[in-house]
C-alpha cells in the first residue's frame, strides 16, 4: 500500500512539473521542424534536469511533439513495477554495475575530490540570435559518465557529513593481491569410474559451534636467556707458564610490558646475570665471581605529548653471591649487602623506529636508599657511616636506554644511568653486544663502565672502573 501511494505522489508531482514544459515545447515546435535530426536535450526545470529527459514524437523527419510524462512514467514506474513481480525471473532483471560504490563497505575513493578539484568552465559565447526557449545539450556524454558523476558527489558528501563511517580506502583495497585460483588444476583432478561407486562417509556435523570471543590484550611478555662459556687450557710444562681456566656466564632477561595505546606505559623487567671462573692460581678458593647482578626494574608513565610521559620509576638491584678478591679470604660484598633502591619522579622522552628504540627518563627529583646487611661487609666501603646499615640521599637522575638492531644478526643494549646527590656523583654505563649465530648459538661483548666518587676505591686512587668480557655460547629469545 505504501508503494502505491508513492507510485501516485510521484506521477502527480511529475505530472505538474512537466505541464508547463510541454506547451512551452509544443510552441516552439513548429521553428525547429525544419531540422531533420534533433538532439535529446535536458529541458527540465532545477535538479530534474540534470537526471531526466523528454521524448520527441515524429512524423516522418518532422517532429510533431514531445511526450514527458508518458515517457517518464513507462521508462522508470512500468519498470519498478515490473522488477517488484514476483513473477519476473531474476534473469531478466539487468544489473547496473555503475552504482557498485554505493552498496560495498564505505571506502574513501580518489575520484570525488579529483571531480570537484577541476575546473569544468568555458566561456561564453555571445550570439547575435535571439536565446532559444529549448536548451540544447550538445555536450557528449555516457550513461556511466554521468552515474559517476553524481557518485563522486554523494561519496563527497557523505565523507564531509560523516568520516566515521569509512571503513577502508582505495590505496588499501588496490594494494592486496588478487584472488585467483587454479582451476586446470583442478579441472584435470578427474575422478575414475571406479570412485562414483564407493560410499563416502559423510563428516561429523556440529549441531551447534561455539563463538570465541577475544579480548584485546596490551601486555607484551617476553624474555632472553643466555649461558656463555669461555675455556683455556695450558699444560702444567707449558714453557711459558700461566694457567688453566673455565668462565661460565649465565644471564636472563623477562620484561612485562603494558601499553594501552592511548595514555598509559607501564614497563617492568627483571634482569639477572652471574659469571663464575675458575682460578688455579687462588690458594683461597675455588673460583671467584666476575659477574653477578640482580635488577628488578618498573616504570610508570601517563603521556603528556606525542613522545613525553611523566613518569616514576623505582629501581632495586644487589647481587646473589659472596663477593672475594683473589688470595683473600675477606668479605667484599653479598646478597643485600649493599642494596640500592632509589625512586625517581620526571618525564619520559621515547622514540621507536624500525631498527632502534630509544628511551631517555629524566627525574629533576630522585630518592636512593643504601643499605648493607651483612655485617662482615665493610659498610664504609659502600659510602655508609661506621657501624650504620641504611644510608638516604636525595638528587637527581638520568636514566637512557637504546636498543639498537645495527644488522639482522648484530644487535646492541646499551644502558646508562647517571645520578648524583649534588655531592657525589655515580655512572654506569652497560653495553651488550649480540653476535647471533643462529637462532640458538650466539657471541656476546659485554662491557660495563662505571664512576663511583661516592666511595673510596679499593685500589688506587682512581674512581672509573672497567669490565669488559667476551663468551660464546647457547642463546634462546621468546
Amino acid at each position: 500500500m505504501k508503494n502505491r501511494h508513492f507510485l501516485l505522489g510521484m506521477l502527480a508531482l511529475l505530472s505538474a512539473t512537466f505541464t508547463s514544459t510541454q506547451s512551452r515545447a509544443n510552441q516552439v515546435t513548429s521553428k525547429i521542424s525544419e531540422q531533420t535530426e534533433v538532439a535529446v536535450a535536458d529541458t527540465l526545470p532545477g535538479f530534474l534536469a540534470k537526471y531526466l529527459t523528454i521524448k520527441p514524437i515524429k512524423e516522418g523527419q518532422r517532429i510533431v511533439a514531445y511526450d514527458t510524462v508518458s515517457h517518464l512514467y513507462n521508462k522508470y514506474f512500468t519498470a519498478l513495477k515490473y522488477l517488484n513481480d514476483d513473477a519476473t525471473p531474476e534473469r531478466y532483471i539487468s544489473v547496473n554495475p555503475d552504482y557498485y560504490r554505493l552498496f560495498v563497505p564505505l571506502t574513501y575513493y580518489e575520484a570525488p575530490l579529483k571531480q570537484v578539484s577541476t575546473l569544468d568552465w568555458e566561456e561564453e559565447q555571445l550570439s547575435s540570435t535571439p536565446a532559444s526557449p529549448l536548451k540544447v545539450n550538445m555536450q557528449p556524454f555516457t550513461e556511466k559518465e554521468r552515474a559517476n558523476k553524481v557518485i563522486n558527489k554523494i561519496l563527497l558528501d557523505t565523507y564531509v557529513d560523516s568520516p566515521n563511517l569509512v571503513e577502508n580506502t582505495e590505496e588499501n583495497i588496490m594494494g592486496r593481491k588478487v584472488f585467483s585460483d587454479n582451476i586446470d588444476v583442478e579441472a584435470s583432478n578427474r575422478k575414475r569410474v571406479t570412485d562414483l561407486f564407493t560410499s563416502e562417509e559423510l563428516a561429523d556435523v556440529k549441531e551447534s559451534a561455539n563463538l570465541i570471543y577475544r579480548k584485546p590484550n596490551w601486555w607484551l611478555l617476553g624474555g632472553n636467556a643466555s649461558l656463555q662459556m669461555t675455556q683455556n687450557y695450558i699444560s702444567d710444562n707449558w714453557y711459558k707458564g700461566g694457567d688453566s681456566n673455565v668462565a661460565l656466564l649465565a644471564t636472563l632477561n623477562l620484561y612485562a610490558n603494558y601499553n594501552d595505546k592511548e595514555k598509559i606505559q607501564w614497563e617492568n623487567s627483571l634482569d639477572a646475570k652471574l659469571g663464575l671462573a675458575s682460578t688455579p692460581s687462588d690458594t683461597e678458593h675455588d673460583y671467584l665471581v666476575n659477574t653477578d647482578q640482580l635488577r628488578l626494574y618498573s616504570k610508570l608513565g601517563i603521556q603528556a605529548a606525542s613522545k613525553w610521559y611523566y613518569t616514576i620509576s623505582t629501581e632495586l638491584k644487589t647481587q646473589f653471591l659472596n663477593g672475594y678478591k683473589a688470595n683473600s679470604p675477606t668479605l667484599v660484598s653479598g646478597f643485600l649487602a649493599p642494596l640500592d633502591w632509589s625512586t625517581s619522579v620526571g618525564m619520559d622522552f621515547k622514540l621507536k623506529k624500525k631498527i632502534f628504540s630509544l628511551s631517555v627518563f629524566l627525574a629533576p627529583l630522585s630518592h636512593e636508599m643504601r643499605y648493607v646487611g651483612n655485617k662482615d661487609v665493610n659498610e664504609v666501603s659502600f659510602g655508609l657511616d661506621e657501624g650504620k646499615t641504611v644510608k638516604h640521599n636525595w638528587g637527581s637522575k638520568l636514566d637512557a636506554t637504546l636498543d639498537w638492531k645495527i644488522i639482522s644478526s648484530i644487535t646492541l643494549k646499551s644502558h646508562l644511568v647517571y645520578q648524583t646527590s649534588y655531592e657525589w656523583a655515580r655512572i654506569e654505563w652497560e653495553n651488550t653486544f649480540n653476535f647471533v649465530l643462529n637462532e640458538y648459538l650466539s657471541t656476546k661483548l659485554y662491557i660495563h663502565a662505571r664512576f663511583d666518587d661516592s666511595s673510596l676505591p679499593t685500589t688506587g686512587s682512581s674512581h672509573f672502573q672497567l669490565k669488559e668480557l667476551l663468551s660464546f655460547g647457547l642463546n634462546y629469545k621468546w
